[in-house]
């Protein structure tokens, strides 16, 4: 065997290696942002959700669905090739993403965080306020950065949906956005909102494991 073909079969290797991590990130992501909404209603329905058990769980779901989409962002704009003006717009909502993806991760590592110190409701409340009381934190963890998430994922997936219809379908942003706007309604809707983006990813997935 040459070494032209050794770095060719390691390439491949490496490639199927990226495209099976990808593929697992379009699934998990999703459903463990499904087991976030699930937990947290449960814990909300047996009126023990604060410090303890079901906050921890939810939010460690939560952390790890979010950092699942870390992949996510860097395969979909992989998706998009070599397309000159288009990959830069490709890159410009990828890198958008993974911005508002660092913000809601450090704003679930605080939840997570006030749940083990916190007594009780009451003491997790006055630690949340002295956490959000600190100038700039608010727009940057809670408010304004954490939508760059969603609005990154609504982006990529709608430029991807133009410029690779054989794995993007036409309908895919419109479940993106869907999902979003359940999420942003209530919290409660959590299930319902990652299963629209389950389904609006799920061909993808396919697509790369063909």
């Amino acid at each position: 065997m040459t070494t032209m073909q050794m770095a060719t079969e390691r390439q491949s290797g490496t490639a199927g290696t990226g495209r099976a991590t990808v593929g697992a990130a379009l699934l998990v992501g999703p459903v463990l942002m499904a087991g976030y909404g699930a937990v947290r209603l449960a814990g909300r329905a047996l009126g023990d959700y604060g410090p303890g058990v079901w906050w921890s769980l939810a939010h460690l779901l939560f952390l790890a669905g979010v950092l699942a989409f870390v992949p996510v962002f860097l395969g979909l704009r992989r998706l998009a090739g070599e397309r000159g003006g288009r990959r830069v717009a490709v890159d410009v909502a990828a890198g958008v993403g993974l911005l508002g993806t660092v913000a809601v991760v450090v704003q679930a590592v605080i939840d997570l965080a006030a749940g083990f110190v916190a007594a009780d409701k009451e003491a997790m409340s006055e630690i949340f306020d002295r956490v959000q009381g600190v100038p700039g934190v608010m727009p940057l963890v809670y408010t304004v950065v954490p939508m760059l998430f969603w609005l990154g994922l609504l982006a990529l997936v709608t430029l991807l949906a133009f410029l690779r219809r054989d794995l993007v379908r036409a309908w895919a942003p419109v479940l993106v956005l869907a999902g979003t706007v359940l999420m942003a309604v209530s919290l409660d809707l959590l299930p319902a909102g990652a299963l629209c983006l389950g389904v609006a990813l799920m061909p993808v997935r396919r697509g790369l494991s063909a």
